[in-house]
């Protein structure tokens, strides 16, 4: 992990992370038609943008179907834990089902969809990887405070900027868990990560600026950098907010390992030997 694990967790000031040495936020063009130059920059300038009717309604129930049959079999594991939970899922509260893509191949259509992709190909590149992804499903809300982070701050991955398409299952709104980011921090790179427990990695407590509220319709998505800082409010509502996260990254793209409170990096390894993801883009065609 990238992460600063050791750090204590009060009196934080915000800094780079120890291997974000040298790091240029380029801008990007809109060439892929699905989205407007002014869409791409605001992601340059604020760090996200939101697209609604990313799936239709008769997608959106499929996939929705998916990923409850996932949320259930998360559940039955969080049941023979001890309190029922584990690391931040926790029954009852927030619930974590990951790398769909690899135990369920249905749903891997629905990481290929063409608004998706051609949103890739402006972001990224035109040869990309799905690298990661998980059903994230929020009940009602036990109190509980919430880390700011960076996507990248948890595991570090070079090139440091990626993709992450917060898909919205349900409409997600600042009263149900939406997500919220602070603009403009993306341009420096990923920020020092520390480990707060029970809630995962933030790399500040107070935000430098104020964040940006992102509600998005069910069949939306927030499309973020993993550089931009974020997290998901409580839920103050009877239902449960249900959203499916995909993070796409160039094929290229490395993951850094060794302890960052050591030095430098020990060594990397290319995300496509992880098993979870898929290619999804090669030389600007979807693959089949």
């Amino acid at each position: 992990m990238g992460c600063l694990r050791n750090s204590p967790c009060h009196n934080r000031e915000m800094k780079p992370h120890p291997w974000n040495e040298s790091f240029t936020w380029e801008p990007h063009t809109a060439r892929s038609g699905v989205v407007t130059q002014s869409q791409l920059d605001q992601f340059d300038e604020l760090g996200y943008f939101v697209v609604e009717n990313v799936y239709s309604p008769d997608e959106l129930a499929e996939l929705t179907r998916i990923t409850d049959e996932a949320e259930e079999e998360a559940i039955a594991e969080l049941k023979k834990q001890d309190g029922e939970r584990f690391l931040i899922s926790e029954n009852g509260a927030i619930t974590f089902a990951g790398q769909l893509v690899r135990q369920k191949p249905e749903i891997r259509p629905f990481v290929k969809n063409k608004t998706i992709l051609g949103i890739c190909a402006d972001l990224i590149g035109p040869n990309v990887r799905m690298y990661h992804d998980q059903a994230v499903y929020k009940m009602t809300e036990k109190p509980r405070r919430f880390p700011w982070h960076q996507d990248n701050g948890y595991l570090y991955v070079e090139p440091q900027h990626y993709l992450t398409c917060w898909i919205a299952l349900t409409d997600a709104t600042i009263h149900n868990g939406c997500p919220q980011v602070v603009p403009g921090i993306h341009k420096d790179g990923t920020l020092a990560h520390y480990y707060v427990d029970t809630l995962g990695f933030e790399c500040f407590e107070e935000p430098p600026v104020a964040p940006l509220v992102a509600e998005v319709k069910a069949g939306g998505a927030v499309f973020f950098s993993s550089l931009t800082p974020h997290l998901t409010g409580p839920n103050f509502t009877d239902s449960t907010r249900k959203a499916y996260i995909v993070q796409y990254a160039a094929s290229d793209a490395r993951v850094l390992e060794g302890n960052a409170d050591a030095g430098e990096s020990t060594g990397s390894h290319a995300i496509s030997e992880e098993p979870r993801g898929i290619a999804v883009l090669e030389n600007g065609v979807p693959t089949v």
